[in-house]
């Protein structure tokens, strides 16, 4: 199957610090069951589910300094 059947987007989730992680996914709920597969617990406890922004790549220069 083809990517392009499947496009895949970058979301800016907000964090309990105050910063953001990036995550890429189908959808906000896809971007954060991949993010689970790299994370811990611990710090999958940090995300904000419900509180993300969808971003494009050539937005993501703006967002580098709020990462985490």
């Amino acid at each position: 199957m083809s990517s392009f059947s499947n496009p895949h987007y970058m979301y800016l989730f907000d964090m309990k610090n105050g910063k953001k992680k990036l995550a890429y996914g189908q959808s906000p709920e896809d971007a954060l069951q991949i993010l689970a597969f790299r994370l811990t617990e611990e710090e999958m406890a940090q995300i904000i589910p419900d509180k993300y922004i969808k971003i494009n790549q050539r937005q993501l220069q703006a967002y580098v300094d709020e990462l985490g």
